[in-house]
């Protein structure tokens, strides 16, 4: 049950962030990615693999492995953010927004 809700939690971020970047700027999507990366993603869903890894193995110190796994995906989502925050407007016009 509780992977279950993890990874429905990993994936209402996601599909969260996916409204929140359309017709948004690159810039926008990256910071937007990397914020949903940090906070809702990479703590669920490596919970949902460190835990059913360690059902599989039988082994409850296998579960560790979202101990390997949360750094890995926050590195991720800090390098997208940091990228985000330093990336400069982008000259291409946004075809979808009407001015």
């Amino acid at each position: 049950m509780a992977i279950f809700i993890a990874i429905s939690i990993a994936f209402f971020g996601a599909t969260l962030a996916l409204v929140f970047t359309i017709r948004q700027s690159r810039k926008r999507k990256y910071i937007i990615w990397g914020i949903a990366n940090l906070v809702v993603i990479g703590p669920f869903l490596s919970f949902a693999i460190g835990i059913t890894y360690a059902i599989v193995k039988g082994d409850g110190w296998a579960g560790m492995l979202m101990w390997v796994l949360y750094p890995i995906i926050f590195l991720i989502g800090l390098i997208q953010l940091i990228i985000g925050i330093f990336m400069k407007k982008s000259s291409d016009k946004n075809i979808y927004k009407h001015n």
